[in-house]
């Protein structure tokens, strides 16, 4: 059998099917029961050092006034 053949045959199959078992996994572990909290949490941690809101810089927004 030839390389090309073999190979053409190998993805129109087992890797197709190890791809698409890949996928499935990601999509239940990201899910999964118990994760909110995860997700959740990483969401938030960019406000986790924020003891008040950034202060306005003017404020009025930039509206033009006829």
């Amino acid at each position: 059998m030839e390389t090309y053949s073999f190979l053409r045959q190998f993805a129109d199959s087992w890797a197709l099917l190890s791809l698409f078992l890949i996928f499935l996994g990601v999509i239940v572990w990201a899910f999964r029961p118990g994760s909110r909290q995860v997700h959740d949490e990483v969401a938030n941690s960019i406000f986790r050092n924020d003891k008040t809101p950034a202060p306005a810089d003017d404020p009025k927004p930039h509206v033009k006034e006829a």
